[in-house]
């Protein structure tokens, strides 16, 4: 038996047979696995005395030998608009950001991959502090959880858009969206599960070839090779001609539209010629821009493109058949840029 709780398995990290194992050991019949992994994974227990189907023996045995997990809420933002914005921090004291966005009767979750980020993007909070480490499965997973249990709500959208590169730890990424999928998890349709990358080329092919119909997004920010070498160092190595082959063989191979996302940044990729770039690349593609209006991070030497800008791109795009919306900015009166309310928690603000 463990007595140290550092020594105790997380029960999100058991498989079946681990699970089934341990029960076994415990002398319990098989169908008290189903009961457990409800509790984990569908109800988001955090005890073993919230789960009253059990003999409270096996809840004192199930608490004596392993943990629940779980994260703790450092800080949390509420907007105007009715999004919040968390940071938690799991068991290891290694802290991440979500975001839950309601919406009348839907609720959309930004889930964070990793604890920063090692592609480096120049206009982005997060990776401006680097890469801490990868999150696992449950990680990831446990964050939609919280915000459904803040909200009291069924999340019916999840978003891997936020700290990190989701193809740079990707059989976890997948882990938490099957999961995330699941009836015996979160119940979310696969086409409103959206994994966002930089354009990681290798894992684009690989996601493709997945059998479930999870959607997927690229941040583009710029169809000029050397403007999108400074703003986004970390995929220099995946040329535009390289990232543009490879969608057009995830488009004919999953038959999904795919959406870019362009950070309209004054100055810098909203010119003439860049606008033009972007309907070169995206023009007798299928297609969907999603136009960001850029979040201002202190200290940023970046500052975001006009209203007016924006509804040029969308114009132009649509006059080459492209379908461009811009992107309903939410909780920009908080720390809403990933990373933002990390540093400022850290700085104790």
């Amino acid at each position: 038996m463990a007595s140290d709780s550092t020594e105790k398995r997380d029960l999100h990290t058991l498989t079946r047979g681990e699970l089934m194992d341990l029960l076994s050991e415990l002398g319990q019949p098989k169908f008290r696995a189903k009961q457990v992994e409800e509790w984990v994974w569908e109800k988001n227990a955090q005890s073993f005395d919230e789960m009253t189907n059990l003999p409270k023996a096996l809840r004192e045995e199930l608490a004596s030998r392993v943990t629940l997990g779980g994260v703790e809420e450092v800080a949390r933002q509420v907007s105007l608009d009715g999004s919040r914005k968390y940071l938690l921090r799991y068991p290891d004291g290694v802290a991440v950001e979500c975001v839950g966005m309601p919406s009348g009767n839907r609720l959309s979750v930004c889930a964070s991959t990793q604890a920063g980020c090692a592609m480096g993007c120049a206009f982005c909070a997060t990776g401006a502090a680097g890469l801490t480490r990868s999150l696992t499965e449950s990680e990831i997973y446990e964050q939609v959880m919280h915000v459904r249990d803040d909200f009291n709500t069924r999340v019916t959208s999840v978003v891997l858009m936020g700290q990190g590169e989701p193809f740079m730890n990707y059989d976890a990424t997948l882990g938490a969206l099957r999961r995330l999928n699941s009836e015996e998890g979160a119940g979310i349709g696969a086409r409103h599960l959206t994994v966002s990358t930089c354009g990681v080329i290798p894992q684009i092919m690989r996601f493709a070839n997945e059998p479930e119909q999870f959607t997927l997004a690229v941040s583009l920010h710029s169809a000029v090779q050397r403007t999108r070498n400074a703003l986004m160092p970390g995929v220099r190595k995946y040329s535009l001609i390289n990232l543009y082959n490879a969608m057009g063989e995830y488009v004919n191979k999953t038959g999904r539209r795919p959406t870019y996302e362009y950070a309209l940044i004054g100055g810098v990729n909203d010119t003439d010629n860049e606008l033009q770039a972007l309907c070169d690349f995206c023009e007798g593609t299928l297609a969907h821009v999603n136009l960001i209006q850029l979040n201002e991070v202190e200290g940023s030497k970046f500052r975001p493109s006009t209203d007016l800008r924006a509804q040029d791109f969308v114009r132009r795009l649509a006059s080459v058949g492209v379908e461009a919306t811009v992107r309903n900015s939410r909780g920009s009166d908080i720390d809403a840029a990933c990373g933002q309310l990390k540093q400022r928690a850290l700085r104790g603000r």
